[in-house]
């Protein structure tokens, strides 16, 4: 009997490992696959691109004049591929800390956009899932993030320190921007080289 415990013991552990080699076969499969294909896909693009001066023109034109949304092409690859690297499978699952919507006690226009009245030391949440293209100083609005949204929306959130973002980041509807520096928060809605009304977003 304890020679038949011993052998499931021991077959129990062999299936453990079995499986956790299998997990990071998987995982690296994944990766090597999407690293694949974005490389197959960059060098046809620069191939295509090289051989053809018009199509060269036309690609730049909508992507530096046209205001090319890379938030809504994140969000479409996300939605049909997954993340490009995908850790969400492997890290344990973290529980959100912060998703929260806007609370303001006051707003009135200010320049091109709104200025808020919020509570001293307020946590300003992302309005809508994007990629960070801008940490700086704007005039008139203090320390800015733009955040250019999967709508197409670029939205400035000024008089804002921010926590961990970073250039670059894809953030998403709910997380933590930052925190407001006094109790004022500058909000910009722009589309397309126009400011649009902030009603419709807040």
């Amino acid at each position: 009997m304890d020679d038949f415990k011993n052998l499931s013991k021991f077959y129990n552990k062999k299936n453990n490992v079995n499986n956790k080699k299998s997990k990071r076969h998987k995982f690296l499969y994944h990766i090597v696959t999407k690293i694949l294909i974005c490389l197959i896909i960059f060098v046809v693009m620069l191939i295509v691109l090289k051989n053809n001066p018009k199509l060269k023109d036309k690609v730049y034109n909508v992507v530096y004049d046209n205001h090319f949304s890379f938030a809504y092409i994140n969000n479409l690859y996300e939605k049909y591929f997954g993340k490009i690297l995908p850790f969400d499978n492997v890290l344990p699952n973290e529980e959100e800390v912060f998703n929260e919507k806007l609370v303001y006690n006051e707003a009135s226009l200010f320049k091109d956009g709104v200025s808020l009245s919020v509570s001293k030391n307020y946590l300003v949440p992302v309005l809508e899932s994007g990629i960070v293209v801008f940490i700086g100083e704007k005039e008139n609005y203090g320390n800015t993030v733009i955040v250019q949204q999967i709508d197409g929306v670029d939205t400035w959130y000024g008089n804002v320190n921010i926590g961990d973002i970073q250039l670059y980041d894809y953030i998403k509807k709910g997380d933590l921007l930052g925190e407001v520096k006094d109790d004022i928060l500058y909000l910009v809605f722009q589309k397309e080289g126009k400011y649009l009304n902030y009603k419709d977003f807040i």
